[in-house]
């Protein structure tokens, strides 16, 4: 047993949390630093914020289309080129914020990242 009660929860989480879980989880923090870059847009830190919040958006889609360009991705080929389409949409819409920041640029990342992450969550766990 661990000596930190807070390492022996997080290290029990981690051993039960899903693929899917995992991929909603990120998708939901994702989207919740957007929405507090929106949210707070006249703040003193906004585009070191807004920088960091788009990245990490950035670095997550980049990953999805990496997991999915995959041969071995066992999803069906319809839905990765859904995918893959969408992250390229994303991939625009990150480089437009970048480029031209507003906060209403930001409605359709978070958006798009709610919606995927609420589907994760309530699709049929994976069976082992």
């Amino acid at each position: 047993m661990s000596a930190n009660p807070l390492e022996a929860y997080s290290s029990a989480q981690k051993s039960t949390t899903s693929g899917r879980d995992i991929e909603s989880l990120v998708l939901n923090k994702a989207a919740m630093k957007l929405k507090e870059c929106q949210e707070n847009w006249d703040a003193a830190d906004r585009n070191e914020k807004l920088d960091e919040a788009l990245k990490f958006n950035q670095l997550i889609w980049s990953i999805f289309q990496g997991e999915l360009s995959k041969e071995e991705n066992p999803l069906p080929l319809e839905i990765k080129t859904n995918l893959l389409s969408l992250s390229v949409f994303i991939d625009k819409r990150i480089f437009d914020a970048m480029s031209y920041p507003s906060p209403e640029k930001l409605d359709i990342i978070i958006n798009i990242n709610t919606n995927i992450a609420a589907g994760l969550a309530s699709s049929p766990a994976e069976t082992v």
